[in-house]
């Protein structure tokens, strides 16, 4: 039996594939980053974390948290990895988070989808989001 050799093929087409991932992804978290550093720096990001503080205590989270998880639930994970990053959270504050967004991430794109499957939209929407604060409250009592 002869063996064949794949030669550079699929290596090339992998790397091809990965470098355009990661461009994709950095037009969503580089801008984010850069936004949010100005933000920080203007004060509005402080502004905005101390109207949040009360609501995201309730999750044992700082007040900044409430702009990862507004730009997770609206527009997606990579937003969201952007501002975490700006941010300098810690990996507590980082894990909740990472549960949170993992039930309610694109809310607006995902519960249109559940629309075109039949699903109601208010109770798409509802679902998921419950879903998501409720796991967050369990896992900040938990860690």
């Amino acid at each position: 039996m002869e063996k064949r050799c794949l030669g550079w093929g699929p290596l090339q087409l992998g790397l091809r594939h990965g470098l355009e991932t990661i461009w994709e992804l950095s037009k969503v978290v580089l801008p984010v980053y850069v936004v949010l550093t100005l933000l920080e720096a203007s004060l509005v990001l402080e502004w905005f974390s101390a109207r949040c503080e009360p609501l995201m205590n309730f999750f044992r989270l700082s007040g900044s948290c409430a702009l990862v998880l507004l730009l997770g639930y609206c527009l997606d994970y990579y937003a969201a990895i952007g501002a975490m990053a700006s941010l300098g959270l810690t990996l507590r504050e980082i894990t909740i988070l990472a549960v949170m967004l993992s039930i309610g991430h694109s809310l607006i794109m995902e519960t249109a989808v559940a629309k075109r499957m039949g699903m109601s939209l208010v109770r798409a929407g509802l679902i998921r989001l419950g879903a998501s604060l409720f796991a967050g409250f369990l896992v900040s009592r938990l860690i």
